[in-house]
């Protein structure tokens, strides 16, 4: 789902606490299912509330996570049998597992989930860590790969000059956080292994981001189905928008806060 914007976070190894504390389940299927493969997911927003997340529906309506019908009521809304499911407090690694396929040869599933045309290629999956071949997303978080996915403002200029036509909005992007940069272009893929300050933490940027389906799934009727946007990243970004990073020193990340390369 789409999230929120806040002043202020607090960052531990494992990323923004608090931030996709929940996830969402198919319950016939089985296995932890994000916007890749339930397109609509994007056109609902979440905010967390206390220990809960409160749910905004494309029809407008709330609720949340933590009543006792909540799962029933998405399940409803996007006419599919899903199950809202907390982080496990124990860790259990099962609740983290792959589940099957939804049909097909598993290639072609990948290029549904990464939204690749026949002439394109796949991603370099090796950036990726290795448990994410069993489980949905590394065991004890709901991240898709690591902790952090930083974009620059520049990147989303470069976006908008590059693609007119199109409607770019960091939300498509889904960034943990947004650095406004007065560069030109996508600074942030030359930073791969630099380690930077960042409000009281320290992150280690890692590879840029390959993106995926995600970034063409309608949102909203201002923020439409748009899959020119990930031909562009595809054909001319070497398939990347933003970096990966992982936090070498837990601390407070606000607005207005700077951010210094260390080495």
């Amino acid at each position: 789902m789409v999230g929120e914007q806040v002043p202020s976070v607090d960052l531990s190894i494992l990323g923004i606490k608090g931030d996709r504390f929940w996830a969402i389940r198919d319950a016939e299927l089985g296995g932890i299912r994000g916007a890749k493969k339930i397109g609509e997911l994007m056109q609902y927003s979440a905010r967390r509330v206390g220990g809960g997340v409160e749910i905004t529906c494309p029809d407008g309506s709330c609720f949340n996570s933590q009543r006792d019908d909540a799962s029933s009521l998405l399940s409803t809304a996007l006419g599919r049998s899903v199950r809202l499911e907390e982080l496990p407090a124990d860790g259990a690694v099962e609740h983290f597992r792959r589940g099957p396929s939804n049909g097909g040869n598993i290639m072609e599933e990948m290029r549904r989930v990464f939204g690749r045309e026949p002439d394109e290629p796949l991603p370099d999956f090796s950036i990726f860590p290795a448990e994410v071949m069993e489980f949905e997303s590394p065991p004890g978080t709901h991240h898709d790969c690591w902790p952090l996915m930083v974009m620059t403002t520049s990147a989303l200029e470069a976006l908008r000059s590059a693609l007119p036509a199109s409607v770019i909005d960091e939300r498509r992007f889904r960034p943990s956080i947004v650095l406004n940069k007065a560069e030109v272009g996508h600074p942030e893929f030359q930073w791969k292994g630099r380690l930077a300050t960042l409000g009281s933490t320290v992150v280690e940027f890692l590879d840029p981001c390959p993106r995926c389906v995600m970034v063409t799934r309608r949102i909203s009727d201002a923020l439409p189905q748009d899959r020119q946007i990930l031909r562009h990243i595809v054909r001319d970004l070497n398939q990347c928008v933003g970096v990966y990073a992982r936090v070498l020193k837990p601390g407070n990340v606000s607005v207005g806060d700077t951010m210094k390369f260390v080495s």
